[in-house]
């Protein structure tokens, strides 16, 4: 698949990058990635492509410092940051004088995604929304992920959030006094990096103010949430019940399907990507 990249200025002097299909027709659907993606998620891609078959036309977003260059500023990214989803939605609508139709949010991308849905309400500017393994309640996730197989999943997140810290700040001065190695769980982690790098007071102050599952009720925009019981990022009871939820909002409650892992087919060598067929049907008008 071809891709166009374009570096898009923040106003705050920062910047993130965009991968766009260099399809010229379609509706613009932005993909937003989860905790340390990229395009090379395993989920990216391939969704990237089943759009661009369908008709529409992808556009993926890289978190401040994931595009593999550090960003400018000694902050970086997080579930709750909901302004640069907003900014590069305005920038593209201004840009290509049509609006982005819909955007679809992986893990954290998909917590960033729905709170800022329930943030803007009415005015938000979106036709259709998806989120798929959203953590919905940051603090329960921080605990799951120290249990059981999940710590390998935590391990290697970790791992690559810290080699980010130190990259970055080889490059400029932290206003963090902190040895990164030390911290073993997100918990720790987001208490002395991601909080007070993001103006939080705390880890609590974080997980309480970012997670996604006190905005849904305020969601006006058509959204599907896909989810499933076995995510090992998560509990069996993460997921919000119906009462929580607008009008607006549907949840897809799957049995199984791990952590962005929903596989289907009954061809090992040709699997079929149930999550992708889910977000494609629904944004189909």
């Amino acid at each position: 698949m071809q891709l166009r990249t374009e570096r898009v200025e923040l106003h705050d002097g920062d910047f993130v990058d965009l991968c766009w299909s260099r399809r010229e027709q379609g509706a613009i659907v932005l993909v937003l990635h989860g905790l340390e993606g990229s395009l090379h998620s395993h989920y990216a891609a391939g969704l990237m492509q089943a759009l661009e078959h369908r008709g529409y036309r992808p556009v993926f977003m890289y978190f401040r410092g994931c595009s593999g260059e550090p960003n400018r500023l000694p902050r970086s990214y997080h579930s709750g940051d909901t302004g640069d989803i907003a900014e590069v939605i305005e920038h593209i609508g201004a840009r290509m004088q049509a609006p982005v139709y819909a955007a679809v949010g992986f893990s954290l991308g998909g917590n960033a995604l729905l709170k800022w849905l329930g943030e803007t309400g009415d005015a938000n500017p979106l036709s259709r929304a998806v989120a798929v393994s959203a953590p919905y309640d940051l603090a329960a996730a921080a605990r799951r992920m120290q249990q059981g197989a999940s710590r390998l999943y935590q391990n290697h997140l970790l791992n690559s959030l810290k080699r980010s810290y130190k990259r970055k700040f080889s490059r400029m001065a932290s206003p963090l006094d902190i040895d990164v190695d030390e911290y073993s769980s997100f918990r720790d982690f987001d208490d002395a990096v991601t909080a007070p790098l993001h103006g939080f007071d705390s880890v609590d102050h974080y997980y309480r103010e970012s997670s996604s599952r006190q905005y849904l009720k305020a969601i006006r925009v058509p959204t599907r949430l896909i989810h499933a019981l076995d995510d090992p990022f998560m509990f069996a009871d993460t997921a919000p019940h119906q009462h929580e939820l607008s009008a607006s909002v549907e949840l897809l409650l799957s049995r199984y399907g791990g952590h962005v892992g929903f596989v289907a087919g009954r061809l090992p060598w040709k699997p079929r990507y149930w999550h992708e067929e889910r977000i494609i049907e629904f944004l189909i008008e």
